[in-house]
């Protein structure tokens, strides 16, 4: 035998209550959670004291640029025992990826030195032997940034370096000299 469902529908007036509960939920969760976390706005300096504020600040995987986008290609050859030092002039954090490519194996050097501090203060990412290279880079700093090329084999070698990002110019270090190169950007329609 069952008994008889003895359960009421909620009256009016605790309807309007739960409603008004919930709504002073939302607002507090609003104002002291949402709003510092994902907006970066905190009117009642709960996100920053909590340290959810720090949310808001998280890294975007947005960058915006100062410099406009270039590609670059271009070609070196070396002869037996003969290098070339190529570098781009880049904003602290400016992007570039890029590839090279040797018909025969080279000594290479990636690396970079800061704006105005000179080559006592450079400072290098990768070294070896190889015939070809392919990556990213973010500038770890404001200034120049590249590679230095040597054949050290008896036989004519060839380097194409095919690069793209928010580089300013470039420079060629080679003979005891160097040499500006400019690079247009990327046209925009």
């Amino acid at each position: 035998m069952t008994e008889p469902d003895s359960t009421q529908a909620p009256s009016p007036k605790n309807i309007l209550i739960a409603t008004g509960v919930a709504f002073a939920v939302g607002l507090v969760v609003l104002l002291t959670a949402i709003l510092p976390a994902e907006f970066g706005v905190d009117p009642l300096g709960t996100g920053e004291l909590t340290g959810i504020s720090a949310l808001s600040r998280a890294e975007n995987p947005f960058e915006e640029q100062l410099e406009m986008h270039r590609t670059d290609y271009v070609e070196f050859e070396l002869g037996p025992f003969q290098s070339v030092e190529y570098k781009y002039t880049m904003d602290l954090d400016a992007p570039m990826v890029f590839t090279w490519v040797a018909n025969d194996e080279v000594y290479f050097d990636m690396h970079a030195e800061p704006a105005a501090l000179g080559e006592e203060y450079a400072e290098s990412f990768e070294q070896g032997n190889d015939t070809s290279r392919t990556g990213s880079f973010h500038a770890p700093f404001t200034g120049i940034h590249g590679w230095f090329w040597e054949n050290r084999g008896l036989s004519t070698v060839v380097v194409r370096l095919y690069a793209s990002g928010f580089f300013i110019d470039s420079t060629v270090f080679r003979d005891g000299g160097d040499y500006p190169r400019a690079i247009d950007p990327v046209a925009v329609p």
